[in-house]
Order: structure tokens, then C-alpha cells, then sequence
């Protein structure tokens, strides 16, 4: 049996960077790259993806990342799992595969779906209630346009038996990208057979797997501690982290030698309880983890060691992000220069709000916001005085209009213009002029587990 395995962070969101990634293959002894490409969002983006064209719908940059990283993989024996497939995963691994078949490459590629839900939320009478607020789905139903459940480890683990050297899912909850390699690699057992013991193991491979699933913020990057963030080194050349994960489930964090960044007691410590919102109950599709009696202890040299996760049977739901149509938005940025820069943007402000009631154009918001001044922190950065403001070199405002109008949205841009001329003077250039563009809800909910049917296929060559 396996005593321990090395698994690597890949990217963090779509459009990431994969050249830390050469240096955990090159240099850090991984045998797995884990790539979480699926923000929160993403499927969103993706969505009107494929509303432009079908054969679209997943992350686009997984080819080229895969181009630059399957020749190092290769000989090292180094499998790859991602996300990227998206709302298309088979289109991502069809498109994976003709690119690396015209380089003479030819992994075996595994495709794992069945997260795709959208028609038993469109076609069912259950209610499938907003997490957040509890609303009713019904008024948005037929709007809705995808609807996407995250899967566990459980289809990674069945493709990896299979001899998948790259592995490509749907939505996949993004530590189980991690915690599928590990039961694979040390022969773990899942919920449907696992004891106490099991879903503690379970609990620290998912620990593992939220340590890493944000690329370079699990070793220094995007460091919040006030001051502290200026002595992490060379960010430029940042290294991914990596876990080395022992059979009993202790984990140590570290990264490749010879890269930028930290792994110490608090970058870690920091990553854990990012995006958490109950530390006693962070849930997943495999195990319900506990952190509360989680030590890290700093053992120096970018070496964090891992224990004391505990874990207990996932519920008998699966988390599901849907998205629905949600009407268009349309936004323009500009600004005015001194003298009176305050004065000057709230009479701008108020002309543009008097054109929208004398044209009719009906709009469900109008937002708007001031960079420099407080788009950063909006209410807790209380505007100075307006004489303060008046005496500033340059103030800029930002407007953004919600609608449920096409129409409406395209016309906001033309209500500008003509101040460049005839409005407050001194007005610094207009920006966005024409980029309306759709909006697309989000619905999260809940779904009994038991309608959701996980499938892995393994692509044929040439298929």
C-alpha cells in the first residue's frame, strides 16, 4: 500500500496562471495536479459562452495549460484532474485530446458528468429553494439556463482506477478534486463503507484539498495580514502549494524548492478559514468536516504539518448553483476634473437621472459608486466634506443600470456624449460607451442526492 502521496495545486480560477505549476512537476515530486478552474461564478461566463457557440461551455484555458504541461507530465507519471469541463465537460476533453493528438500525444482522458440537473429543476414540482433568502424557484423557472450540482470525489476515484492520466469534470466541489486522488492513491474508503477512523481521514484529505484549491493564496499570495503581506519573497515566481498526505491522513503543506512566496504557520492558518463559513460544519459531498480541532504546526522551511480534522457522514443532499436570465446591465465610468470636482459629478449625476424619467426608459437600479473614493469599501468609506471633495484634483463616477430592457440598455450609453460639450466642464473621457450586456442570476439550492447519477466515460483515441 501507498504510504504517502504528493499532490499539487493547479489553478485557482479560469484564467490563472499554470507556470508555478511546471515547477511542482519539475521540482516538487508530485504525482497528482489537482486545477480548480469553476469560481463561484464561472458558469456563469461559460453560459454565454455557449449561447454564442453550443460546442463551448467550459474552460477554454485548459488546452492551452495542458499543451505546456503534458509533455513533463508524461515522464514523470505525474495524472492531472481539473474542472474545466464546465458546463461542457466532454467538449473540454474532445477539445483536450485533439490538441495533444496533433503534438503525437495520446493520454488516456476520462470524462466525468452528471451534474447537469437543469431539467429536473424545470420539470419537477419541487420547490428547490433559494439558499440564502428561501424564495420559492417558481418565478424563475423558465428563465433558468443551467443548473449545476457538485459532485464528490467518488467518479474522480472511479476514473482514476480506470487509468485515467487526466481526468476532466463538470462541477465538482473543489476540494474534491483533491480528496479524489488521495482515496484513489492510498485506498481510502468513501461514505457508503466508511467508519469513524474513515471520515476522519475523509476530513483531513478535504482539508488538504481547501488548503490548495486557491493556487498561490495557500502559499502567500493575496495575504491580508496589515503590513506582513510586503515580507512574503518574490511573488513574481510564486510557488503553488503542495501537500505530501500519509496514509493515516497527516498532511504536510509545502511548495517546490526554489520558488517564490511562504508556507509558514499564518498563510495557512489564513487559507483554511477562507470562504467558511462554519468551521464546525463545512460541508461537502463526501464529509461534513470539522476544523475546531485542526493543529498546524510550523516545522520551518515552508513545512506546515496537518492534523486533527474530523469528519462525519455527508448529508443526504447535494448543493446545486443554478443560473437564470435576469434581465441586462449597462455602465459608464467617467469623470470630472478640478475646480468643484463634486459639484460638477452630482450635477452630471443628476442630468443623467433626469434624461432616464423624461425618456421613459424603465430600469430596475441605478448604482452608483465613486472610484477612489469609495468603491472599495462603499459604506464604510464615509465621503468627505463636499468642500474637501470640490478642492480634489479629479473625482470619477461610475453608474451602472439594471433593466430588464435590451433597449433600454443600449440606450443608456447615448445619454452621455453630448456632455462632453454642453454639460459641467473639464470632463475626463467617457468609458463603455456601448457594452450592455446580459445578466445572468444566480440560484443556489438543494438537491436530494439520490437524483443525481455521477458517469465517468474514457475517451477512445481518435475519438
Amino acid at each position: 500500500m501507498t504510504q504517502s502521496i504528493r499532490i499539487g495545486s493547479g489553478l485557482g480560477f479560469y484564467g490563472d496562471n499554470w507556470e508555478p505549476v511546471v515547477a511542482s512537476i519539475e521540482r516538487g515530486q508530485v504525482k497528482f495536479i489537482a486545477s480548480d478552474h469553476l469560481a463561484e461564478l464561472t458558469l456563469a461566463i461559460l453560459q454565454k459562452d455557449r449561447q454564442r457557440d453550443p460546442a463551448l461551455g467550459y474552460a477554454r484555458d485548459v488546452v492551452p495549460m495542458l499543451l505546456r504541461l503534458w509533455p513533463l507530465m508524461q515522464p514523470r507519471g505525474v495524472r492531472f484532474v481539473c474542472n474545466a469541463g464546465g458546463l461542457n465537460p466532454m467538449g473540454a476533453a474532445q477539445a483536450v485530446q485533439t490538441a495533444l493528438a496533433a503534438k503525437g500525444w495520446h493520454p488516456r482522458i476520462a470524462v466525468v458528468s452528471g451534474d447537469d440537473v437543469l431539467t429536473l429543476l424545470q420539470t419537477t414540482d419541487t420547490r428547490f429553494d433559494h439558499m440564502m433568502n428561501g424564495a420559492d424557484v417558481t418565478p424563475v423557472r423558465e428563465r433558468l439556463v443551467f443548473g449545476n450540482a457538485y459532485l464528490g470525489a467518488q467518479p474522480i476515484v472511479e476514473a482514476l482506477d480506470q487509468g485515467a492520466d487526466i481526468v476532466i469534470t463538470g462541477r465538482v466541489a473543489d476540494a474534491a478534486l483533491f480528496l479524489g486522488p488521495l482515496v484513489h492513491g492510498l485506498s481510502w474508503k468513501l461514505a457508503d463503507a466508511a467508519t469513524p477512523e474513515d471520515f476522519n481521514r475523509l476530513a483531513q484529505g478535504l482539508t488538504v484539498g481547501h488548503l490548495l484549491e486557491c493556487s498561490g493564496q495557500g502559499s502567500g499570495g493575496n495575504f491580508g495580514s496589515q503590513g506582513d503581506w510586503k515580507n512574503i519573497p518574490d511573488l513574481a515566481h510564486i510557488g503553488y502549494p503542495i501537500a505530501e498526505v500519509w496514509q493515516d491522513g497527516t498532511a504536510f503543506i509545502t511548495k517546490a524548492p526554489d520558488t517564490g512566496g511562504l508556507v509558514n504557520f499564518d498563510t495557512v492558518r489564513q487559507q483554511l478559514l477562507y470562504e467558511v463559513h462554519n468551521p464546525h460544519a463545512y460541508f461537502s459531498p463526501d464529509v461534513v468536516l470539522d476544523m475546531g480541532q485542526i493543529q498546524l504546526y510550523d516545522e520551518g522551511q515552508h513545512r506546515v504539518r496537518l492534523t486533527g480534522a474530523q469528519g462525519r457522514a455527508p448529508t443526504d443532499q447535494l448543493k446545486v448553483v443554478a443560473g437564470f436570465r435576469d434581465g441586462f446591465k449597462a455602465e459608464i465610468t467617467w469623470g470630472f476634473s478640478w475646480p468643484d470636482a463634486w459639484d460638477k459629478v452630482q450635477a452630471a449625476e443628476a442630468m443623467i437621472r433626469s434624461q432616464l424619467k423624461e425618456r421613459n426608459m424603465p430600469f430596475d437600479e441605478l448604482f452608483v459608486e465613486y472610484p477612489g473614493l469609495n468603491s472599495a469599501h462603499g459604506p464604510l468609506a464615509p465621503l468627505p466634506p463636499a468642500a474637501e471633495l470640490n478642492e480634489r484634483a479629479e473625482i470619477w463616477v461610475r453608474m451602472v443600470l439594471r433593466t430588464r430592457s435590451k433597449a433600454v440598455a443600449d440606450g443608456f450609453g447615448r445619454l452621455f456624449p453630448w456632455m462632453a460639450l454642453s454639460g459641467p466642464a473639464y470632463t475626463c473621457g467617457f468609458q463603455g460607451m456601448n457594452n450592455t450586456s446580459e445578466l445572468l442570476g444566480i440560484w443556489p439550492t438543494l438537491i436530494p442526492r439520490d437524483r443525481v447519477q455521477a458517469r465517468v466515460d474514457i475517451l477512445e483515441p481518435g475519438a
